[in-house]
């Protein structure tokens, strides 16, 4: 599979500003830093960001854009949810979660970040290889 040409939107280069937040190889691309931030992230198969929180005062989140492969979302506390092209997630502040690909897919999505006061990501622990490895 070409990387370049996952999705109409390019693929970017290596994360390495949030590498230490991700468990493999991930790529990042901000198609928009102004007015609201919009990350195209690309994740290579088995490659999945640590659970995280986006807190805010007022408002705030993300919403991901599933563009392309197959991949997966989950909140603490519930099971994973399979991801395809075009799924929408909404993720209210406060909400811990992570999301990555799928362990035979790569997997790209525009990260929404939803406007807010005193926005700020909470990053925690990665995602153990014994829980992801239960996803099919």
């Amino acid at each position: 599979m070409n990387v370049k040409n996952l999705s109409v939107f390019p693929t970017g280069e290596s994360n390495d500003v949030f590498a230490q937040y991700f468990v493999g190889q991930s790529y990042l691309n901000m198609l928009s830093t102004q007015q609201v931030g919009i990350g195209n992230v690309t994740f290579e198969p088995g490659c999945r960001n640590n659970w995280h929180i986006h807190h805010a005062d007022k408002g705030g989140g993300q919403i991901l854009l599933v563009t392309a492969g197959r991949g997966y979302y989950q909140e603490w506390g519930k099971e994973a949810q399979e991801l395809h092209a075009g799924d929408v997630v909404n993720i209210a502040a406060g909400v811990k979660h992570w999301h990555g690909a799928a362990p035979d897919s790569w997997f790209q999505h525009l990260a929404v970040e939803v406007p807010a006061e005193n926005g700020r990501t909470e990053w925690l622990e990665a995602v153990s290889d014994e829980d992801y490895n239960k996803l099919k």
